[in-house]
């Protein structure tokens, strides 16, 4: 589904990423961890080609995104949920929802408003169509982000610490949301901090360190059985874990 080719970020004489190759199936739902700088961010922007990559490829629907960026239509089929939602302020909900499909010709005004209104409704967020993003928790406002991303139709999504930025009573209400994507086969690539959470969502996992892969596989062999100093280390120094 999407190849991670020998990717290589730089920022002048920084290298960020380092030579990443990895894989992504169908319904794969991958953590990426590592210690906060090594990387694991920028990976995610550069797939969806926020960042543009300093060399390497990234292939996705038989496409490579870094050789040619007028795939418009294929990078839309990536979506991605920010740490810090990235809501409009002076929008509503439905608006803040709504605009790129319909801007994008994705769908029309009307069924992109139906389509709002069904999924607010399967999370019990119905209530809050017309609020502004002032109005709302930092719970409901990274699930109107999700539902936000759901409406461009992905076939991938990028979670970048999607619950950092909120209270730890705020953290079940977005992950029972993200566990009911998982249900339906959505594939994830899932950056975060929350290890007990990625060892038990995800699948697989990917252990970033220095801007390089030092560890990849299964999610429980990964934690249970660490095979480098560097994650083993990493590991001990994570206090929810």
């Amino acid at each position: 589904m999407l190849e991670v080719r020998n990717l290589r970020k730089s920022f002048g004489n920084k290298k960020v990423l380092n030579g990443i190759d990895f894989v992504v199936n169908k319904g794969d739902i991958i953590g990426i961890i590592g210690p906060s700088g090594c990387g694991k961010s920028t990976l995610l922007r550069c797939i969806n080609m926020l960042e543009k990559p300093t060399s390497g490829e990234i292939v996705f629907a038989g496409n490579n995104l870094v050789d040619d960026e007028s795939h418009t239509e294929t990078r839309r089929r990536i979506g991605m949920v920010f740490q810090q939602f990235n809501l409009f302020n002076h929008m509503t909900v439905l608006d803040n929802i709504i605009l790129s499909p319909v801007l994008l010709g994705i769908l029309k005004k009307e069924e992109a408003i139906n389509q709002a209104k069904k999924l607010l409704k399967e999370i019990d967020l119905e209530e809050i169509i017309n609020s502004y993003p002032h109005q709302l928790s930092g719970g409901q406002k990274q699930r109107v982000a999700i539902i936000r991303t759901l409406m461009m139709k992905p076939e991938i999504i990028l979670f970048d610490e999607p619950t950092s930025a909120l209270d730890p009573e705020m953290i079940g209400e977005v992950t029972n949301l993200m566990r009911k994507l998982a249900n339906e086969g959505m594939t994830m690539l899932v950056v975060s901090h929350e290890m007990n959470f990625i060892k038990n969502f995800c699948n697989r996992v990917i252990f970033l360190s220095e801007g390089k892969i030092r560890e990849q596989g299964p999610s429980k062999e990964l934690f249970n059985n660490p095979k480098t100093d560097k994650l083993k280390s990493f590991l001990s120094k994570i206090n929810n874990y």
